[in-house]
């Protein structure tokens, strides 16, 4: 896998080696000793999926400590803006964020360390995400900011009129309004 760095350190893209041929494609979607190696020493505990159609957007969610998450994502179907937004106040880039579209053609995926808020908006007619977690879902320790911040600056690809976004994300603060309890520096992996 080739790892490739962004403008937020720690927050990466995966490039997987693709072998194709008449019958289709292989490749590794996950070696934990490479990651290990290439990215950071990680243990993930859960997987999950979610399938959405054109114009949902998710997030941008995080968990508050102790069970913050860092998340591996990936769209396997479909393809999507996937976006991850630096919390960490006192971080020289707090409230900055890196985008990347992850399709089911690219094979693309995206590392999320703890820290951040995550969200993603569908691009095609329908998507299908997985993400690995390195902490359990823990539903007292979900936190959440605006999707449509626009102090954060993120183009969604998405006009707000097609957004699509639950009640619950459609309600949430700006990030200037929200309580965080990260702080840069923090060793949130101990």
């Amino acid at each position: 896998m080739e790892v490739i760095k962004t403008a937020i350190e720690g927050v990466v893209i995966i490039k997987p080696r693709i072998f194709t041929d008449a019958r289709g494609y292989f490749f590794e979607s996950f070696s934990q000793k490479e990651f290990d190696e290439k990215v950071r020493p990680i243990r993930f505990v859960q997987d999950n999926e979610s399938k959405s159609s054109y114009g949902v957007m998710r997030g941008l969610h995080y968990q508050k400590m102790p069970y913050t998450q860092s998340k591996l994502v990936r769209c396997v179907k479909g393809a999507v803006l996937d976006v991850a937004v630096d919390i960490r106040e006192g971080s020289p880039t707090f409230g900055q964020h890196v985008a990347v579209e992850l399709t089911e053609e690219n094979h693309r995926q995206f590392f999320i360390p703890k820290g951040f808020a995550h969200g993603f908006a569908v691009l095609s007619e329908e998507a299908v995400f997985q993400y690995k977690c390195d902490e359990f879902y823990a539903p007292e320790s979900e936190g959440g900011i605006q999707l449509i911040d626009e102090a954060l600056g993120i183009d969604w690809r998405v006009p707000v009129e097609n957004a699509i976004l639950s009640e619950k994300d459609l309600h949430r603060a700006c990030l200037k309004d929200s309580v965080l309890d990260f702080k840069y520096g923090e060793d949130l992996y101990k």
